[in-house]
């Protein structure tokens, strides 16, 4: 894994060479795309290669010989079957609402007309999702062996802010990263760094042992490919400006950057706290949400001024591909544009019509289902938090427990109180308490005193959940203050953390016989639970459940091994693995599995389980 120092001395070197050697620096930058592509094709082929050569030679030198070493022959034609099935990633399409053909027909036909003009590939299809942003995304067939499908999605937050004149600059923008026209290296290249994090993602999910192999070299190549391609992203998003500029001119182009950052100030700093707010406030989430955050885009914000001049001022960082604001306008050739209020008529408005109330209620009560069940019990909380708050404010001397407790409802409860007085003197009554520290250094931390680092690391000694945030917050301060030995700390600190994450997904995700099998301990709910779920499925005839000892979890979080038989014949056993482990919920993490190919294990599995947890 990278160090931020390396990367960004990498990033600037080869920023460098793409303005002096522009054609040596794709020609070498096209040679490691092709090491990708080539480590796939390349295993696949020569899996196979070996797989049917062994038998080929094998009968030309006597078929008698090969059916004698039948057993021996199927070695390599098993590895050769394992590194296909491991490299043999499905990628399924963006989320969102999918449009149907003669659904929206003036959206499609706009944005049929803006791909003509861009000169990009023909769209799979038109996707519209919940999020205020626009992507072109390209789906690898066969993790990129054989291209791409493309997919235009587009936000309905997005759709609803902004004028027509606008939207069509953001979506000629997208089309830029296709690579129409003359720019099509730096479109494929585009496709290309993001398609090796999906392969690495892919692989990691998987968990196949032939997988690892890849795993480790995609791990080093996925973000040294981003780092090397990252002076072409960054000049394939000025390309994709100049191509929506082109396509509907660089005024409504700036308008739509400058409205679409406004746009997302205002989500993040205004109505997202408010919804947070409410929770504190309604038993329920609120039934409307998408029609109550379009109304909040579309109304101007007293804080924007100020915002925009942030952003104006704001420097440009290794890792974002996108340019800061200043230069996009500044290459656009246009003033920062004065924006008078909403605009007059949205492009949802002008070409989504009713599919635009349609899907605003349909993304509301997808939203609300699922946070239904933390909202109510955050609410709860907030009602105990509240009644504990007011009780330890009339207590005169307290207690050590009592100091930590105050300090953080108070913190949480009434932000316009300055907590870091509270915090201090919780560490010193508590110094031991974890979360306290790990508050007082972020707060002192976001007031520039280095004080904050010695609490920070404390609480991430004291606590392994602290270890993530603090060295991403450690990460953080020392990049701003430009400490290169404290940056390489606190991200070596992170690559140990997910180095142990990764073991310890890999150890819930197998069972052998050298794990140590425990009785299940789950209570008698938790085991009526599990029965009426697999008596649902009607597919299992019988169930033993056992706890695995996952030596590598600091957490020990519970993990259950879940055996299973069937009623009848079962045409694909994965796919009914996969119905059973959807329909259970144990409290822990589990993995269901059958016996054929696994009769010792779960011989042993059967033995510590005892009676079977279900029977049909």
């Amino acid at each position: 894994m990278q160090t931020a120092a390396s990367r960004a001395v990498l990033v600037e070197r080869l920023d460098r060479e793409s303005r002096e050697s522009p054609g040596w620096y794709k020609f070498k930058l096209a040679l490691l795309a092709g090491l990708g592509f080539a480590v796939l094709g390349g295993s696949a082929t020569l899996a196979l290669a070996a797989s049917a050569g062994l038998v080929v030679v094998l009968f030309l030198v006597s078929p008698i010989l090969l059916v004698k070493l039948l057993k021996i022959v199927w070695i390599p034609v098993a590895f050769g079957w394992l590194v296909l099935r491991a490299l043999w990633i499905r990628f399924d399409p963006p989320d969102g609402h999918r449009l149907a053909p003669g659904e929206a027909p003036g959206l499609v036909a706009e944005v049929e007309r803006l791909r003509r003009a861009t000169r990009a590939p023909k769209l799979d299809a038109i996707i519209v999702n919940a999020e205020l942003n626009a992507a072109a995304a390209s789906v690898p067939r066969a993790s990129g062996l054989f291209g791409h499908r493309h997919y235009l999605v587009l936000g309905l937050p997005l759709m609803q802010l902004l004028e027509r004149e606008e939207m069509a600059a953001v979506i000629a923008h997208e089309f830029g990263h296709f690579g129409g026209g003359h720019n099509r290296f730096g479109g494929w290249i585009h496709q290309v760094r993001i398609s090796w994090y999906r392969v690495l993602a892919a692989l990691s999910q998987g968990g196949a042992w032939a997988a690892k192999p890849f795993m480790t070299f995609f791990d080093w190549y996925a973000p040294f490919f981003d780092a090397y391609s990252f002076s072409l992203a960054r000049a394939n998003e000025y390309q994709a400006d100049a191509a929506a500029a082109a396509v509907v001119g660089p005024g409504p182009a700036g308008r739509a950057l400058v409205r679409v950052h406004l746009g997302g100030e205002r989500l993040e700093r205004d109505f997202w706290p408010y919804v947070r707010r409410c929770n504190a406030q309604q038993p329920l989430p609120p039934s409307c949400l998408y029609r109550d955050m379009a109304q909040h885009l579309r109304s101007s914000g007293t804080d924007d001024a100020a915002r925009l001049g942030e952003a104006l001022t704001a420097a440009a960082g290794h890792h974002d591909t996108h340019p800061t604001l200043a230069q996009r306008l500044d290459a656009l050739g246009v003033e920062v544009p004065r924006l008078d209020g909403a605009p007059h008529r949205s492009f949802a408005d002008a070409w989504l019509g009713d599919l635009a109330t349609v899907l605003e209620a349909r993304f509301s009560d997808e939203w609300r289902q699922g946070v239904e069940a933390a909202w109510t019990g955050n609410h709860a909380r907030h009602i105990e938090d509240s009644a504990r708050l007011a009780e330890l404010e009339q207590v005169v001397e307290r207690s050590p427990e009592q100091a930590v407790q105050y300090a953080l409802l108070v913190a949480d409860l009434r932000p316009e109180v300055d907590a870091l007085p509270l915090f201090q003197r919780a560490v010193e009554a508590a110094p031991d308490d974890a979360l306290s520290r790990f508050r007082l250094g972020q707060l002192l931390l976001e007031r520039e005193d280095a004080a904050g680092v010695e609490h920070v690391r404390t609480a991430m000694a004291l606590d392994s959940n602290a270890i993530e945030p603090g060295a991403a917050l450690l990460a953080q301060h020392f990049s701003a203050v430009a400490d290169e030995a404290g940056q390489a700390e606190a991200e070596k600190a992170l690559r140990r953390l997910y180095a142990q994450q990764d073991r310890t997904a890999a150890n819930r995700g197998k069972v052998g016989r050298s794990d140590i099998l425990l009785p299940h301990g789950l209570s008698v709910d938790a085991l009526d639970g599990l029965r009426r779920q697999l008596d649902a499925l009607g597919t299992v005839k019988k169930a033993w459940v056992v706890r695995k000892h996952v030596s590598d979890d600091p957490n020990e979080l519970p993990h259950y091994v879940v055996l299973v038989s069937w009623r009848g014949l079962i045409l694909s056993e994965d796919s009914n693995l996969q119905r059973v482990a959807d329909a259970l919920d144990l409290p822990g993490s589990f993995l269901v599995i059958t016996a054929p190919n696994r009769r010792l294990v779960a011989s042993r599995l059967k033995r510590t389980a005892g009676a079977p947890a279900y029977t049909r």
